[in-house]
């Protein structure tokens, strides 16, 4: 890493402090958030009430966290909730609306098996850092978030189908809605899946933005047994222009089992994308400069359907790593620190496969099948983040592929952008 640009985590004590997680970390023009829990930070114990109440905190965590870095609640560029009843998402959203009133992020809404502490609800967010980590930087305070919908691909009235800002798109989870009805495509998994994609593709369309510049493809799926059926049509998609194919380019990836979607759709798609043009939209000779940068190495696993990292602008967005041994592509041997080891090991592998180290890890999300294993975890975690710098997820599912105990996640600033900035 630069020395310019460096990793920025921050916390307050107006929020709840993790000794394992910072409650936000910027790197260039982006701050990533922790989940935050419906904690009160005075106590460290969860809100009294029920659904609303716990809504309510962690909005207000979000807040504490957002105004202690001088931003406000119309930065964020997107919202994830995550809910242990789907049947709850209703008043989370009465809760949701008196903090976003009239400009709405992308979103994602889904129900997990688990929550740490116990917990009804978890809410993320991402903000746009407007200043950059390179405070003296041309483009530093002169950006602008762009939103944009399109009545070609399903419209909600609580969020945007897609806010760039910087060099990224975030689009909102897509469902398997027909734009024209407004309803859940008839078929299965098959024709839910392509629908997801279509939309996605409908919203890229919308904006000018090639399908191939997606860097990062997250899939909810309802039944994880659906994931060979899903991965027949992904294949269809991706890639998608002759220049992807000729390279043979696939997004990063992860799969995510969801305990419920809304509308009780069987798979929820969500997309990362690059926005070479930047915000405000920069010269031609400069945008044409900007270049993805996928990378494998055969010392982590290899997934047909995944790039291991694939690099943007100033960002590494890292596949989700199984517990897989790199040589027979079979789960380590142990139980769950071994397994945690081993998935951070892969990300490390990863990570320095393109001259990179961990302490350049901005954002860690963990997918745990026993939320009990948490404590397990977090001693593994800590030997590989001692500082407990980057900003952190942590959710339970019910189950992971190849019936892992965990499955990790990560994004790293990339400080020298793509292609490298000549000093």
């Amino acid at each position: 890493m630069t020395k310019d640009n460096i990793v920025l985590a921050r916390n307050t004590d107006k929020a709840p402090m993790h000794p394992l997680a910072s409650q936000t970390v910027a790197f260039s023009h982006y701050n990533n958030f922790s989940a935050q829990l419906p904690l009160n930070p005075q106590t460290g114990k969860l809100v009294a009430g029920g659904i609303k109440e716990q809504a309510e905190q962690c909005f207000k965590n979000i807040q504490a966290i957002t105004n202690s870095i001088h931003h406000v609640m119309s930065d964020i560029i997107r919202i994830t909730v995550f809910v242990t009843d789907i049947k709850d998402v209703e008043v989370v959203d009465e809760v949701y609306k008196t903090y976003f009133t009239t400009y709405l992020p992308s979103r994602t809404v889904v129900a997990v098996d688990a929550l740490p502490m116990n917990a009804l609800v978890q809410i993320e967010a991402l903000l746009s850092n407007g200043e950059g980590t390179i405070p003296d930087a041309p483009q530093a305070g002169d950006l602008i978030k762009l939103t944009n919908n399109t009545d070609k691909a399903p419209v909600n009235s609580l969020s945007t189908q897609t806010v760039s800002f910087s060099h990224y798109n975030n689009l909102s989870a897509q469902l398997p809605i027909d734009p024209k009805t407004n309803r859940v495509v008839v078929g299965g998994i098959g024709e839910q899946t392509s629908q997801c994609l279509k939309n996605i593709k409908t919203i890229l369309e919308s904006i000018d933005v090639p399908f191939d510049d997606i860097v990062k493809i997250t899939v909810f799926v309802k039944n994880l047994a659906d994931i060979d059926a899903i991965d027949e049509v992904y294949k269809t998609f991706f890639p998608d222009s002759a220049i992807a194919r000729a390279v043979a380019y696939v997004p990063a990836r992860s799969v995510v089992p969801a305990a419920a979607l809304p509308m009780d759709a069987l798979v929820q798609i969500e997309a990362v994308v690059s926005h070479g043009d930047g915000t405000p939209p920069q010269a031609i000779e400069d945008r044409h400069g900007l270049i993805l940068e996928a990378n494998n190495t055969t010392k982590a696993p290899i997934c047909s359907l995944a790039t291991q990292t694939v690099a943007f602008s100033h960002y590494n967005n890292i596949s989700a790593q199984l517990p897989l041994n790199p040589q027979t592509g079979e789960i380590v041997v142990g139980g769950i620190k071994e397994q945690t080891e081993q998935c951070l090991r892969n990300i490390k592998t990863i990570i320095e496969s393109v001259n990179h180290v961990l302490e350049d890890l901005v954002k860690v999300n963990i997918y745990l099948k026993d939320i009990a294993n948490l404590a397990a975890v977090d001693e593994i975690y800590g030997t590989f983040f001692p500082d407990g710098t980057p900003a952190r997820r942590v959710v339970g599912v019910s189950e992971l592929p190849k019936n892992a105990l965990i499955q990790i996640e990560a994004i790293a600033g990339n400080a020298e952008g793509t292609p490298p900035i000549v000093k």
